[in-house]
């Protein structure tokens, strides 16, 4: 069994011009107190609530830093909840008055309304999967005796609680599929609570784990048990700010309660080290991988269990590359890497010999090593080819034995597959075509669908082309360009431009029922492959990230500018559009670019470049952002932090920033504070506000309803703010 997809998860996902300016320096200290709060009008009827501004001033490395809105940090304080309340009140009576906004909504939801599968994970000829009906708030786990069988419902979350917000975040089956462990998150929360299920009779079994968060499951062979990771649990009232330092692996005995688990391994000397568990196929060994923060650099230490009491042995002890668990025979152990390969490549190791020798199955191609499973003898490899997917059969010992062919430009994800059978499952998507589900017999080079939805809108109706653009160092970048089919495209045509940037994260074609509404407004989804991803691999990834991260913002700008030299769209109908880093990005564009969009939506944004490393998970990120307690690093962050460098007295384009009160990842004060600061700093009449949802968090799990209404806010936003007919 091959370990989770991603440790590089922490921050997540729902996607030459030569003539950009240096970033704009951050701006000379301002006594906090010298602009007190006022009152701003946006247009007739509508006023901006007052956010009170301290006289707060932090000297870090010899800068004096302003932090007037400090106060908005404490998310429960009476203060900063009245504040939500009258931002909120602010912004939906402005959006309620756009007309078409109603219509819109009900649009989404027929675009909504289809049959949405999730990769099968199979376990002894038991197969299960999850499966949205189209408007179901959380999608059900489903289970098939056998493929012929008809599926039979296993686990409903939309039943446990009435708002649709708690939701399915992990699900493992035991060996022997007839034990389910899954994992529950509430409000959008990242914290986890781990449950058993019989999956026979459909009954949970008492015991309930609690404080474990971005981890999964590893059952024993004889199902009697399985290991996971976990923190010490928070104090009162701080599980949606506390740090989490210092996790934990342990061993969960099927029956009994948490406090009788097993710790398995800890490292006090390395409090940022987290443990996530591989059992073996043959149950043999137990694999532990180790991640520090997001960098793809991990450690592997692995346990015999057919001895008992042994303690973890140490196999690549050093963060040092990828080395991402596939398998093993025997004591010849597989893993997907990036040492001395920044575009990947599949070794092998053999435990027993001393000294330990990599022997390379297959090497570094021109492409970017995705994903790689192991069936029947053969190696079946995702790859990205230009920020698409390339699916190839390789035999064990390396050889290319065949590409798979796909239907076009779209992204393949594998799912978990068993070494020993020759099936397995794959599913592929478009910018326009949902995702339908695959089964391929690597035997029989042979594939058929498992699951297709019905949908109610025609996909050969719009297209997708692949452009090539210059950034302002040389650097050649990609992007996909999405529309309806003969679109006459000009400087009336309404553009969104969506970027991400960073983490090793890829952004490939996607689908999603709101980008198509987008599309069916007459207008452009743009999506360029910014460095800081991981689209060309490792080296395309630090090309963008801690001091080189102002390359990511030089590739958006060019982007920008190469929709407008070749006249696709034009400054007043263009939007731009980012989540998490990629709200980032989009803070960072309005600080540095404002007067190059006419709109911006920046979502659940890393905007306090900082503090960001003081809240929950936050110091994982200096991995890719550098640290703000290091001088070098305090130089970058301050050049580009999005709070730190809006500009008093400046036009800002129209602007709508979305939040979530449970974001427990990036938490929603940077959100706040960042809304306070532009509405501040606004000389223009666009307006700048601020969208809050409730009981809600970073992104996943987010109820379907939520994920409409917040879309269609959205959307109706950029329809005034872009003048769209």
């Amino acid at each position: 069994m091959r370990q989770t997809r991603a440790l590089g998860w922490l921050l997540l996902f729902g996607i030459g011009c030569g003539g950009a300016p240096a970033p704009a320096p951050a701006p000379a200290p301002r006594s906090a107190a010298s602009a007190q709060p006022k009152q701003q009008t946006l247009e007739p009827g509508l006023t901006y609530p007052v956010s009170r501004r301290d006289a707060l001033v932090e000297t870090l490395h010899g800068v004096a830093v302003p932090d007037p809105y400090r106060w908005l940090e404490n998310t429960t304080s009476a203060e900063t909840r009245r504040w939500i309340d009258e931002q909120n009140r602010l912004t939906q009576s402005y959006l309620s008055a756009i007309s078409g906004r109603d219509a819109l909504r009900s649009r989404l939801r027929e675009l909504w309304d289809y049959e949405r599968f999730g990769l099968p994970v199979e376990r002894a000829g038991r197969y299960f999967y999850t499966y949205n009906s189209g408007l179901q708030n959380q999608p059900a786990l489903y289970w098939l005796k056998t493929l012929a069988a008809t599926p039979k419902l296993l686990l409903d979350p939309n039943l446990l609680a009435a708002d649709g917000t708690v939701a399915l975040k992990r699900m493992v089956p035991s060996r022997d599929g007839k034990l389910l462990a899954y994992a529950l998150s509430r409000a959008g929360s990242d914290w986890m609570e781990w449950r058993v299920r019989r999956v026979d009779d459909g009954q949970d079994l008492p015991e309930v784990l609690s404080w474990s968060k971005f981890g999964g499951a590893a059952w024993t062979k004889d199902g009697r048990g399985f290991y996971y990771n976990r923190y010490d649990e928070p104090k009162p009232g701080a599980a949606l700010e506390e740090s989490n330092y210092y996790n934990k692996l342990y061993f969960h005995r099927v029956g009994q309660p948490q406090a009788e688990d097993t710790l398995i391994f800890e490292r006090s000397d390395q409090k940022k080290w987290s443990f996530h568990p591989t059992t073996t196929r043959d149950g043999r060994y137990l694999v532990i991988t180790i991640a520090q923060g997001t960098d793809p650099k991990y450690a592997v230490w692995y346990v015999d269990l057919t001895r008992p009491k042994s303690a973890p042995v140490p196999l690549f002890p050093e963060l040092e590359a990828e080395y991402s668990f596939l398998g093993n025979r025997g004591s010849t152990f597989w893993f997907k890497t990036d040492l001395q390969a920044p575009r990947g490549r599949i070794v092998s190791v053999d435990i027993a010999r001393k000294p330990l020798e990599l022997r390379e199955l297959v090497a570094q191609q021109p492409e970017t090593l995705q994903e790689v499973e192991r069936a029947s003898g053969k190696l079946l490899i995702n790859y990205l080819k230009d920020a698409h997917s390339e699916l190839r059969v390789h035999a064990e010992t390396g050889q290319l034995e065949q590409v798979i062919p796909l239907p076009g430009l779209g992204t393949v994800w594998l799912a978990e597959a068993d070494s020993e059978r020759s099936e397995i499952f794959y599913s592929f998507e478009s910018f326009y075509e949902p995702r339908l589900v695959e089964r391929f017999d690597v035997k029989r080079k042979q594939g058929q669908v498992f699951r297709q939805p019905v949908l109610k809108f025609e996909p050969a109706a719009y297209e997708t082309r692949q452009v090539f653009f210059t950034s302002r160092d040389g650097t050649r970048l990609p992007m996909f360009l999405t529309h309806r089919k003969g679109l006459l495209l000009g400087p009336e045509t309404p553009c969104l431009l969506y970027g991400y940037g960073g983490f090793g994260i890829s952004v490939t074609p996607n689908f999603g029922a709101g980008n198509l509404a987008w599309v069916e407004l007459g207008g452009v989804l743009a999506t360029p492959n910014l460095r800081g991803g991981g689209e060309y691999g490792e080296t395309w990834h630090e090309a963008g990230k801690r001091a080189q991260k102002q390359n990511v913002f030089d590739d958006f700008i060019a982007a920008a500018e190469y929709l407008l030299r070749e006249r696709i769209t034009s400054t007043p109908k263009l939007a731009i559009l980012g989540r998490s880093n990629g709200g980032l990005l989009v803070g960072a564009m309005l600080a540095q670019r404002p007067e190059l969009f006419g709109a911006a939506l920046p979502g659940v944004g890393v905007m306090d470049m900082l503090r960001f490393h003081k809240f929950t998970i936050g110091w994982s990120w200096v991995d890719d952002y550098g640290s703000p307690d290091d001088a070098a690093d305090f130089k970058a962050l301050y050049a580009y932090s999005p709070l730190h460098n809006l500009r008093p007295s400046t036009r800002y384009p129209a602007t709508l920033i979305t939040t979530a009160d449970h974001d427990d990842r990036v938490v929603p004060a940077h959100s706040f504070k960042f809304a306070a600061a532009l509405q501040h700093a606004q000389a223009g009449s666009a307006p700048t506000l601020i969208r809050i949802e409730t009981r809600a968090g970073h992104g996943a799990g987010i109820p379907t309803d939520k994920k409409i209404d917040e879309v269609a806010d959205q959307w109706a936003f950029l329809m005034r703010a872009l003048a769209l007919r």
